[in-house]
């Protein structure tokens, strides 16, 4: 997010405005309450103004053990910051630990690079016809390393893209055509991401729009290297 919001309360509700939409509408947001379907899994109070920022209190839900704890929005040094304190999570912590809390982090990613928006962009925009091109070059490579392998094809192209994508920011096809992925603010994309973006693809495909860097909050630019 380049400039603070005209509403500076508006910064409070980022994560309700963007589930919805990230979960295509599998989990609703109404009036502080999160929901898939009937089910409450996490309710917070009314933002309150602290600081440089906006708290809400979790009231509890099926995914908090109880009452307790906040969910911080902040606006700080051109940056938008949201911080959990206090999160009492009614799974053991183990668990919690390798399930709800990485999905938690990825979704508060994807809601502050949405929130951000897309101008202005990361890099110069690749262009159409050279994504064309990495594509065609990954999707042969996928293709060899499935025939060399005798694997199917649909497990080796996951871990390439996801893999090219989070570790190094560019497929090989990428790197051929001189374009690598990033965030939409810059920084590099996470494991979450890349899998996120790699999913939709096939909406994209279907609805002929990047709509897979749209959810994944990512940008193809030109590389010099």
């Amino acid at each position: 997010m380049p400039e603070p919001p005209e509403d500076p309360q508006a910064l409070a509700y980022i994560l309700d405005r963007a589930l919805p939409r990230l979960t295509f509408g599998l989990i609703r947001v109404q009036d502080g309450t999160q929901s898939v379907g009937p089910l409450a899994l996490i309710r917070l109070g009314e933002p309150h103004r602290r600081g440089d920022g906006w708290v809400r209190e979790i009231r509890g839900g099926l995914l908090a053990a109880r009452r307790g704890g906040t969910v911080r929005t902040a606006w700080r040094d051109g940056e938008v910051e949201i911080v959990v304190d206090g999160y009492h999570p009614l799974l053991p912590r183990w668990l919690y630990r390798f399930t709800q809390r990485p999905f938690h982090h990825l979704m508060a990613r994807l809601s502050l690079l949405q929130a951000r928006g897309r101008v202005p962009p990361p890099g110069i925009p690749s262009p159409p016809d050279q994504r064309l091109a990495a594509a065609a070059i990954d999707v042969g490579i996928c293709l060899a390393f499935a025939r060399l392998l005798r694997r199917p094809v649909l497990p080796i192209v996951a871990a390439y893209h996801v893999g090219c994508w989070s570790l190094a920011g560019r497929t090989a096809g990428g790197f051929l055509t001189r374009q690598r992925l990033t965030s939409v603010d810059g920084s590099r994309v996470s494991f979450g991401q890349a899998t996120v973006r790699l999913l939709a693809v096939p909406v994209a495909i279907f609805r002929r729009r990047a709509l897979h860097d749209e959810l994944a909050g990512t940008e193809v630019v030109r590389s010099e290297s």
